[in-house]
This record gives structure tokens, sequence and C-alpha cells, in this order.
């Protein structure tokens, strides 16, 4: 069972972010995202699964439990005789993962919270009365948008388009579902924290992307997200907004410089990588419950 630890826990989450670091530039931004934030979804929920493997292995030693299930504690621990440590270790590494994931969470519905704190408006934006430069996408059903005064009177009215656009496409795509689940797969990890920071990287080229498609003019988007960073760093924003899905969020430098280049040619085919390593390591977890399973039996038949 050591096999299973070793690959789940250690291995394949590392592999999982080098995947990650040589396909995401080869996708298309919205495909990047969707893939990426689901390979590390389950990459985290396979090396969780391992880790509680291993935890209900190491209660399974126990002499009481033991006795009170039917089984030999002996024949249970004899089966990691030659690393006796790995049970043990797992379970504390299982209550700071699941304390961690269950922190994470909690954020995220804090920040929703905050988003819907804002009244919801007659159509799909609402201006606040704010001298703060901030725009962010509130999802709901429908979602909506809310832009302070600040940034409106900080952008032209073409900008302000694309910045609406851009938002829009946050909606349309459901990006915070996506920013979330990575944001969690990297709580379960600490390898899988680049793969989240990649999502939200992406989730923003995504939507500029689809802006720049909407108003026909990458340019005037890259200027539009330019300006709103610019301004926004001069001045306090609002006292209670969601964390994600920010007009000006992400690395705006490389997402300004991507929309000034030429839109790349992309392929789906270098999906299929993290999908493989996602599937692979689904399937060996697999094969890790079901070694459990079986050295239950044998420990249960034995004492029988």
């Amino acid at each position: 069972m050591f096999d299973h630890f070793v690959v789940s826990v250690v291995v394949v989450p590392p592999l999982a972010v080098l995947v990650a670091a040589l396909v995401a530039g080869r996708l298309a931004p919205a495909l990047a995202a969707r893939v990426l934030a689901w390979s590390a979804v389950a990459v985290a929920v396979a090396g969780t699964a391992n880790l509680l493997v291993f935890a209900l292995h190491a209660v399974a030693e126990l002499p009481a439990v033991a006795h009170l299930m039917g089984w030999s504690d002996r024949i249970v621990r004899a089966d990691v005789a030659g690393e006796p440590w790995v049970s043990w270790v797992c379970v504390p590494l299982l209550v700071a993962v699941v304390a961690m994931v269950a922190w994470t969470h909690r954020r995220h519905r804090r920040d929703l919270r905050a988003g819907w704190s804002f009244p919801r408006p007659d159509g799909d934006v609402l201006l606040v009365d704010d001298p703060a430069v901030t725009a962010f996408a509130v999802p709901g059903r429908p979602g909506w948008v809310v832009v302070t005064s600040g940034m409106r009177d900080a952008l032209t009215d073409r900008q302000y388009a694309a910045l609406l656009a851009h938002e829009h496409a946050h909606l349309d795509g459901a990006h915070h579902r996506l920013v979330r689940l990575a944001e969690l797969a990297g709580a379960a990890h600490p390898a899988l924290r680049w793969v989240s920071a990649q999502v939200g990287f992406l989730v923003e080229r995504a939507a500029d992307e689809r802006a720049a498609a909407e108003v026909g003019d990458r340019r005037l988007v890259a200027r539009a997200v330019g300006q709103a960073a610019l301004v926004a760093a001069g001045r306090p924003g609002l006292t209670s907004v969601p964390s994600v899905l920010h007009a000006a969020a992400g690395a705006v430098p490389r997402r300004v410089a991507a929309l000034l280049a030429p839109a790349r040619r992309t392929s789906t085919l270098p999906a299929l990588l993290p999908i493989l390593v996602a599937a692979g390591t689904v399937v060996w977890t697999g094969e890790a419950i079901e070694d459990l399973r079986e050295l239950l039996e044998q420990a249960a038949g034995w004492l029988g």
C-alpha cells in the first residue's frame, strides 16, 4: 500500500503542476481554465482519498477496534511492516486537509455573501456611488455586475463597454465556480496552489478574450484593463467586495501583453495530458481502496 501513498500524495500533484504549466498556454483560456480546475480537483480528491485510506488503516491497527470489528490487528499491521509510520502520519495530514478545505470553502461563502449584500439592480448592472475604482461580477440566477462611480468615471464609453463585456463573460462562464474548485484543490494539497493561481489568471484571460470578441477591438480591451488597474492602484477600495472576478484582477501586465499581441492559434489536443494524469490517479486510488477492503477481509477471515 505504500506505493499508493507515494504516487497519489507525493508524485502526482507536482506532476499535475508540471503538466498544467506545459499545456496552459497551448489551450484557449476558457478551455484551459476548465480543464486545469477539474483535473486539479480530481488529483486533490484522489490524494485526500488515499490519506483517508491510510488513516482508516491506522485505526484498523488498534487492538480495540480490531476486537470490535472482528479482525486481526496483527495481520493489518503486517501489511505496512516496512513503513509502519505511513498510516499514522496520514491521520494528522488528513485532519489538516479537511481543516484547510473547510476554511477555503467558508471564505468563498463569505465572498459570495459580500457580493449578495449589494442590492440586485433592475437590469444587470448596479452603479454604486463610491470613489473607489472597482467593478466585479456577482454570481446569481441571474447574476449582475457592480461598478463604482469611480470606475465609470475612469473609463471612456468604449472602455466601459469593454469592462461590462468582461464582467458578463465571468457570469456566462460561471468562472466563480472554476476559481472555487481550483482553490479547494489547492487547499487540499500545497503543490496544487500553483494550478489554483493559474486558473484565476486564466478566467481573467478568458473574460478578456470574450470582451475583445464582443467589442471587436483587442487594443481597446487592453487599454480598459490597464486603465482600470492603474487608477485602482491609487484609490482605496470598497469595504466589502468579493475577492475574485474583479475587472483589474490577475497579472494585469500579462493580460495586457496578451491582448496587444495577435490572437494565438490553439488546439484542444493538449487538454488530454491533464485529463490523463487525473484519470490515472483516480484509478490508482480505486486500487488503494480495494486493497484495504481485501486486507480487512483477509484479517477477518484469519481471525475466524
